[in-house]
């Protein structure tokens, strides 16, 4: 396998559909009733001593009624900025953490279906998994590195990737979540370096390997955290694929997941996101959506959101002051940003 062919030209992902029907609720419920908001204010929504309000109206984009579809990821960088993948022309979308619009990459970043942001060697670079493709890009939105996809080879087999990250010495680990249920692991350069997994209910083994977050907070124990959506679980793994615990069970269609300090951000497709302490215990539930036939709902209308509750939490990022993004999958594109409040 040549570097050329590693490293080939962009080429746009293709759209992918989930089933809008969602699997039975884990045994999780809320603990506290929500005070309401005074009408100024965004709605709160948690329990106890985690509660969050909605900021109104975040990222927005001047002059245009809606940001297009969302189907991808939320990634923040060292200055605060906050990454949002989309569907539509826009592409990646950049915002300041106060929502304000920056930029966007446009039609070649479309599609891109994760994203995850790490830094190396002082320099910090956007990993994206976009089904037939996986980019490493540096934060001006130029691709560093390009795997494409060559079904049915032992190296590049994966057919249709949902989730990208890496270890902090640049190793990639590639979920192949609509496709084949393996995880590909690459060397920075490109070089296949195996796969691990299967389609299956056993430690290991996953039905939608949908998400995937290096996890280095022990440099002693680094782990990979899989969102093993349709077995409604959380899985870790070593960086060679072994099991190394299912800590949590019974969720609503895990998504993606997202790391600040102790805290891991769950977000669940069946229309709720949930935060976790360091041994993966709920803390707090967010935006439930008491609307079963809004739950993974893509075509849930503006008219028909409420303000802090969820239709199809798919990507999300917590970012360095512990305030939360959650974005819907949503056919006119959906972001929520929550800020803790002292309110119980």
């Amino acid at each position: 396998m040549t570097k050329a062919t590693l490293f080939a030209s962009l080429a746009l992902g293709l759209a992918i559909f989930h089933p809008a029907n969602a699997h039975p609720e884990g045994d999780h419920k809320p603990t506290a009733t929500i005070p309401a908001p005074a009408p100024k204010d965004g709605a709160l929504t948690g329990q106890g001593d985690w509660v969050y309000q909605t900021v109104l109206n975040w990222g927005r984009i001047p002059g245009q009624e809606h940001i297009g579809s969302t189907h991808g990821g939320v990634a923040v960088d060292k200055s605060g900025k906050i990454y949002v993948s989309t569907d539509g022309p826009n592409g990646v979308i950049i915002y300041e953490p106060d929502g304000t619009f920056v930029r966007s990459w446009g039609e070649p970043s479309r599609r891109f279906h994760s994203l995850s942001l790490r830094e190396e060697g002082g320099k910090e670079y956007l990993y994206a998994a976009a089904g037939k493709r996986v980019c490493k890009l540096d934060l001006d939105g130029n691709i560093v590195v390009q795997l494409n996809n060559k079904p049915g080879s032992e190296d590049l087999g994966w057919t249709n990737a949902t989730a990208v990250d890496a270890a902090p010495d640049g190793t990639l680990f590639v979920a192949d979540g609509y496709g084949t249920n393996l995880i590909y692991k690459y060397a920075p350069d490109g070089k296949f370096l195996g796969k691990f997994g299967a389609r299956g209910k056993e430690p290991g083994q996953f039905i939608t390997c949908h998400g995937l977050t290096v996890d280095t907070r022990n440099p002693e124990r680094p782990l990979l955290i899989v969102c093993d959506r349709e077995n409604l679980r959380i899985q870790l793994l070593d960086f060679n694929g072994k099991p190394i615990a299912i800590p949590i069970t019974g969720l609503r269609r895990p998504c993606a997941t997202s790391i600040h300090g102790d805290l891991i951000l769950v977000a669940e497709l069946a229309g709720r996101a949930v935060l976790l302490d360091k041994d993966y215990k709920i803390l707090t539930i967010l935006g439930d959506n008491p609307v079963e036939a809004q739950r993974a709902n893509f075509g849930v209308p503006p008219q028909d959101w409420k303000d802090g509750v969820f239709t199809a939490p798919h990507g999300c990022a917590i970012d360095q002051n512990g305030d939360l993004y959650i974005q819907d999958w949503n056919k006119w594109g959906r972001i929520t940003k929550l800020v803790k409040t002292s309110a119980k």
